[in-house]
């Protein structure tokens, strides 16, 4: 089995109009293909956000027979990739969704599903107040995912400013954890880079994270900037502020070459907190 392959991230700017998000999306798998990728990943929501007063609106569908997930199943056999879905929305018979994290198979199969489990509920001033929980349902459930190569180590957006996640899912086994978001530029300016380059770094683990850019409808800026990280915490692309695909070799090998220089992810504290 090949210790390498290439990955890429696709990068962006989603409106409500969901056959563009999707036929834009599509494309730029297909530029993806061709330039070498077998694992694509896509953002959180690609297929339509939207805000409303400090609602965030995504497109949501019921699970069974999910067109967007249908649709991108067909792309992945028909190109023989490994396909992230960054995130869908699901409905849940409630007021509420599920943002959910969906991992296809060369086939098209599902392989693994993770519904997001930290909302993003933030107050950042000067009127700023995202409430996701207001729309949202939490997933409560870590999940690890065999990609046929590696193993991922699921999650979504907000996710990444909790370490302990990322601690159990390397510690169980994931070799590259996948960061699909959304993230705001005002957040993203001050954080992006440095949290997910932390996760990289703690865990010695691969980060694959997709984001989103441009304009949300109704709403504000998103960051764009969508990472692929080496275990090391070396930034391999870097998607800027525009949409496209990035992408980067991953060499396997290069996770168990890190993590007996640094076994931080072996080790236990040695005290207990009050």
């Amino acid at each position: 089995m090949s210790r390498k392959f290439t990955a890429a991230c696709v990068q962006i700017a989603a409106s409500d109009d969901v056959d563009g998000n999707i036929n834009k999306t599509e494309a730029y798998i297909r530029q993806a293909c061709a330039a070498g990728a077998t694992f694509v990943a896509t953002p959180e929501y690609f297929s339509g956000l939207r805000v409303e007063g400090r609602k965030t609106i995504a497109v949501a569908y019921a699970w069974e027979g999910h067109p967007v997930v249908a649709h991108f199943a067909a792309l992945a056999a028909e190109l023989g990739i490994r396909l992230l879905l960054g995130s869908v929305g699901v409905t849940t018979g409630s007021d509420k969704i599920l943002n959910r994290s969906v991992l296809l198979s060369e086939n098209g199969d599902v392989l693994a599903c993770y519904d997001k489990i930290h909302l993003f509920d933030v107050d950042l001033g000067q009127g700023r107040s995202y409430r996701e929980s207001d729309t949202m349902q939490s997933g409560n459930t870590p999940v690890l995912a065999d990609a046929g190569d590696f193993r991922l180590g699921m999650s979504i957006c907000y996710d990444v400013r909790f370490a302990y996640l990322y601690r159990y899912l390397a510690q169980h086994g994931a070799d590259v954890l996948a960061v699909p978001a959304a993230f705001t530029k005002r957040t993203g300016e001050a954080h992006w880079h440095v949290l997910n380059r932390a996760r990289a770094i703690e865990t010695g683990s691969f980060v694959i994270a997709p984001g989103q850019c441009g304009k949300v409808t109704n709403g504000g800026f998103q960051y764009g900037h969508s990472l692929i990280i080496n275990p090391w915490g070396e930034v391999l692309c870097d998607g800027g502020e525009e949409e496209g695909v990035v992408c980067a070799e991953i060499d396997l090998s290069e996770v168990a070459a890190c993590r007996r220089k640094i076994p931080a992810i072996n080790l236990t504290a040695g005290f207990i907190a009050d």
